[in-house]
């Protein structure tokens, strides 16, 4: 059982900190471990945490079975990016997989948003993602159910990130992308954004403070225009709205599907302190309803990456985004 002490969970029992609070941030769970408790402890694990948010990266029979009549918990389902091809080419398809991925939980998940592919923009499966978003939009829309389709972009879309003002895609994201974004504002359905400040800091320390990347930073580090920045997160996410407002995509909703930081595995970049502050301070942040600058007192919807440390991802960081051990679902670290 967990108490609400200044909007954060505690357990009971014994005091320690859980990880994850409120209405605005949300788990993905991720599967690639030969280790991992089972989907009904995981679910379990999630209600005793208060969570009502999580992402699953393909329609997991035993995760959907898991679930079954937890609908306070919001789940965001991911279309495998192996799928896309076939489904690219007939709404038959497209009606046939959700039929069997999707239609048999309908009734007892609280699916609320559909994801084509994770990453595949830009690349050999992008053009893919805009036919199958159409198709499952029409199918979900034709019976009149709650599910938002979306796909899942990364930043290597933006050829320029500095200053946010001057964020732009890249040649390909244009072609692949932006018909999507311009569909997308349509119906008015988010843009689903993994935004990592981890890779933008490791790429260039001696440029980037780390004060800066993990939110520590208690200043304006630098002004653009009308707009102050005191972390690389908001930045980064500033600088993904003015492309897509270069492009005549404007006020397009943004949730972000991933971030985090790994406690391990790059040397003194990745310790379980300075993980443990970006996730903590990336929580305060979302919670604070401050928005960014370019987006002020603006409500963000973010996840954090991921539930448990997974042991069948390359060696080193990519095992290490863990906020739980997956043995026996302690924390990493202590968040608060």
């Amino acid at each position: 059982m967990a108490v609400l002490i200044n909007n954060y969970y505690y357990k009971k029992e014994d005091n320690s900190p859980v990880i994850v609070v409120e209405k605005n941030v949300g788990l993905n769970y991720g599967l690639l471990g030969n280790n991992l408790p089972s989907p009904p402890k995981v679910i379990s694990f999630y209600k005793s945490l208060g969570i009502t948010k999580i992402r699953i990266f393909d329609p997991n029979t035993e995760v959907l079975n898991a679930l079954r009549g937890n609908r306070d918990i919001q789940v965001i389902v991911g279309v495998k990016d192996h799928y896309l091809a076939a489904l690219a080419e007939s709404e038959e398809a497209v009606k046939n997989w959700f039929s069997t991925n999707i239609e048999p939980y309908l009734a007892d998940v609280n699916i609320t948003v559909l994801t084509v592919g994770n990453e595949v923009i830009p690349g050999p499966i992008g053009p893919h993602v805009l036919p199958v978003v159409q198709s499952l939009t029409s199918l979900v829309k034709s019976r009149n159910l709650p599910i938002l389709i979306s796909t899942v972009v990364a930043m290597s879309n933006l050829e320029q990130s500095y200053p946010p003002s001057a964020g732009s895609f890249s040649p390909q994201a244009r072609e692949q992308l932006v018909p999507v974004l311009k569909f997308l504002s349509q119906t008015n359905t988010p843009i689903f954004v993994n935004i990592y400040p981890y890779f933008a800091y490791v790429s260039d320390p001696i440029h980037i403070s780390l004060d800066y990347a993990i939110f520590n930073n208690k200043h304006v580090a630098f002004q653009d225009g009308q707009m102050k920045y005191t972390n690389l997160f908001d930045a980064i996410f500033d600088a993904f709205v003015s492309a897509m407002e270069k492009e005549g995509v404007m006020d397009l909703p943004m949730v972000v599907s991933e971030t985090g930081w790994p406690s391990h595995g790059n040397g003194e970049m990745t310790t379980r302190y300075i993980a443990s502050t970006y996730n903590r301070n990336f929580v305060k942040h979302i919670e604070s309803g401050a928005g960014t600058p370019k987006r002020p007192n603006r409500s963000i919807e973010g996840y954090l990456f991921a539930t448990f440390n997974e042991n069948q991802k390359p060696a080193g960081t990519e095992q290490n985004f863990g906020l739980y051990y997956p043995t026996n679902m302690k924390p990493v670290y202590k968040m608060f």
